[in-house]
């Protein structure tokens, strides 16, 4: 099989297997599957996050809210006594106005970190390093997992305007969030080799050959022309490399400050101080005592 090295711009997202026989038209779809259901498993672990720290979401018409202004206007949440946390809940303010703050207690909130923890190490960019290849199976697994934790910690169910809920129903409404730009259609994805966009109309050998034994790096693209070159060298070996000619540059203002002839003042560079030790007359000062 061969191994698909899959980026966005100059980021590794995953690695793919696939054949050399597979069609473009199916494989590019299936990239951009499997590269929006690592986002979504993101966006749910975010907001799970926050369910676990503040319980769950208020109905739209309450976010933003102070509690003098939810009072004064007679507004109640209908949601908040139909889904109680397992075990009862503690109080924690969510001071960003999204959550009514009754979060799970602390044994349900572990429940949710940990399995949150798993969902991530299922579908991290760090399983490229560790030679790992991802699929659509292991995207559902994540979130299977994640599903798992929210009907343990709340039998009862979630409001239908929560965000969690919405992400599990496929119902999130990601229109005009930066959230939603990262997304890319299936029928707009387009992938790319070697500065040559890789058309649907053909397979992949078309373009890599028969070697099965060949891993490619391959980028998405979200139907708008060929991605931007990688730059030389990264971010991090930039920093690196400025902070190693800034500290040669200090070095050598550093010498250039010490004269060259600094050194002569030094009594092992007196080429005179042997003849006067043996004469006896070394440290001898002139002037009165």
């Amino acid at each position: 099989m061969v191994r698909l090295h899959v980026k966005r711009e100059d980021q590794s997202q995953f690695l793919l297997e696939a054949a050399v026989s597979d069609r473009l038209a199916d494989l590019a779809p299936l990239v951009a599957r499997i590269y929006n259901g690592r986002l979504k498993v993101q966006r749910l672990c975010s907001e799970l996050e926050d369910l676990a720290e503040h319980g769950i979401s208020l109905p739209p018409k309450m976010q933003g809210l102070t509690d003098e202004q939810i009072e004064e206007l007679k507004l109640k949440d209908e949601w908040a006594d139909k889904c109680v946390p397992s075990g009862g809940s503690v109080f924690k303010k969510d001071v960003m106005g999204r959550r009514n703050g009754h979060a799970p207690n602390e044994k349900m909130q572990q429940v949710i970190r940990k399995t949150i923890e798993e969902a991530k190490a299922l579908i991290s960019k760090k399983q490229v390093q560790a030679n790992v290849c991802l699929n659509m199976e292991m995207v559902k697994d994540a979130l299977d997992q994640l599903r798992g934790a929210v009907m343990i910690v709340y039998p009862m169910g979630l409001p239908p305007h929560d965000p969690v809920r919405m992400e599990l129903e496929d119902k999130e409404d990601l229109l005009g969030t930066h959230a939603g730009l990262e997304v890319i259609k299936e029928s707009e994805a387009q992938l790319w080799w070697a500065a040559k966009e890789l058309k649907e109309t053909k397979v992949l050998s078309d373009y890599i050959g028969k070697n099965e034994k060949t891993t490619i790096i391959v980028k998405i693209q979200k139907g708008q022309g060929a991605p931007g070159r990688e730059p030389v060298i990264s971010h991090e070996e930039q920093k690196q490399l400025m902070l190693y000619y800034y500290k040669k540059q200090e070095e050598f203002k550093k010498l250039e400050e010490d004269e060259d002839d600094s050194f002569l003042n030094a009594e092992w560079a007196d080429s005179q101080a042997l003849k006067r030790q043996f004469h006896g007359v070394k440290d001898i000062k002139w002037g009165p005592r």
